[in-house]
């Protein structure tokens, strides 16, 4: 048993994963000739794949969001929003996810006279037929484009779908020289209905930008926050001394952080994983959280992301479990299916793995980095 197949088959737990970052190739070419669109890259499963992760991987957040627009331009259909939803949810259960969280944009999805309404319905439907049928359970959260003037509409439109499945709101889209704050009319809305807030913060811009996603706009959890070690204090040899108002708050309040490993590279937000601050969040006792971002652009799944990690910051099966509590204590899902995920499905789960590593001959403590010899 190596060390990919245990990280793929214990529960994982998904909360920042863009449905439109996640589509299959082969879908991408049907659903394009479903609606007469002709500007693929690729007509080619394969290649089309190649070409959205090299597009993806330039290390520029604006040239890494250009691959949306041939994703979003074949999910016009309720059809095919429904089918997106309904195989990416074969997917995560295909990646042992128990539990996922996905989001997406309505306003890039009217293009054939849908409806915010008839899209979030369709959308839904597929999460609901996914769940039936792979077990897998899912929230759906509604992203408003920092860049648009649609989002109070939006947000509108999470709280009206709230008890069908939509769990929250977020606020995507190109972060330089769109502050949440200019949004906060959305945010006053969510809380006032006492309904969640997750926003993409600090990937593209610096600490300022998560500062104003959370006392602006009341975040309850931060999209990648990597600028926040920006607010860390550090010595010559690099051991953090202390914390700025900022990341203390945000570890005193236990803000749950969404870190996506491999996209924060392919943006820029870092220029390679091992200077990733994950690590030093981790280990700083930061609730951070592993997460696809975009899944077709990064070339990723949350298996890989774990893996990138236990190879450079040397997780372990332990560690790997906590990470995914953490994850579940953080969903946007009511106190007690958080814990009917962590005690029924996730803590089962690693121990059944723990067993089943301890069956193994000749055994020895090598499973505390998640290999073992057979």
């Amino acid at each position: 048993m190596t060390t990919e197949e245990i990280v793929k088959s214990v529960p994982k737990v998904l909360l920042h994963d863009h449905l439109d970052g996640g589509l299959r190739p082969a879908t991408i070419i049907e659903l394009a000739k479903d609606v007469n669109y002709k500007k693929l890259p690729a007509y080619d499963a394969d290649k089309l794949a190649e070409w959205f992760h090299r597009g993806a991987n330039k290390g520029n957040l604006v040239e890494y969001l250009q691959g949306f627009e041939h994703t979003t331009a074949v999910m016009q259909t309720r059809e095919g929003l429904e089918r997106a939803a309904y195989e990416m949810m074969e997917d995560m259960k295909d990646d042992g996810v128990c539990y996922v969280e996905t989001r997406f944009a309505p306003v890039f999805h009217t293009a054939k006279g849908l409806y915010h309404e008839d899209i979030v319905a369709a959308v839904l439907s597929g999460l609901e037929k996914g769940k039936r049928d792979f077990g897998v359970g899912f929230g759906l959260i509604l992203c408003g484009m920092r860049n648009m003037k649609h989002t109070l509409e939006i947000a509108e439109l999470a709280v009206n779908f709230r008890n069908q499945g939509v769990v929250g709101f977020d606020l995507a889209g190109e972060e330089g020289g769109y502050p949440p704050k200019k949004h906060v009319d959305a945010f006053q809305f969510i809380q006032k209905a006492n309904f969640n807030i997750t926003i993409h913060a600090g990937e593209a811009f610096g600490k300022e930008s998560i500062w104003q996603a959370i006392q602006w706009c009341g975040a309850h959890r931060i999209g990648h926050a990597t600028h926040l070690v920006e607010d860390f204090t550090f010595d010559r040899e690099g051991n953090v001394v202390g914390f700025g108002d900022l990341a203390q708050y945000v570890l005193d309040k236990r803000i749950p952080l969404e870190i996506c490993l491999l996209s924060n590279v392919h943006t820029g937000a870092v220029d390679k994983v091992e200077n990733h601050p994950f690590g030093t969040f981790f280990k700083e006792k930061f609730r951070v959280t592993l997460n696809t971002d975009d899944r077709l652009m990064s070339d990723t799944t949350l298996t890989k992301e774990f893996l990138t990690a236990i190879e450079i910051f040397d997780l372990n099966l332990d560690t790997i479990e906590k990470l995914t509590i953490n994850a579940m204590k953080s969903a946007f899902i009511p106190y007690k299916e958080r814990l009917y995920y962590i005690y029924e499905v996730i803590k089962p789960g690693y121990q059944e793995m723990r067993e089943k590593l301890l069956s193994f001959k000749p055994y020895t403590d090598s499973h505390e980095k998640i290999v073992y010899k057979l």
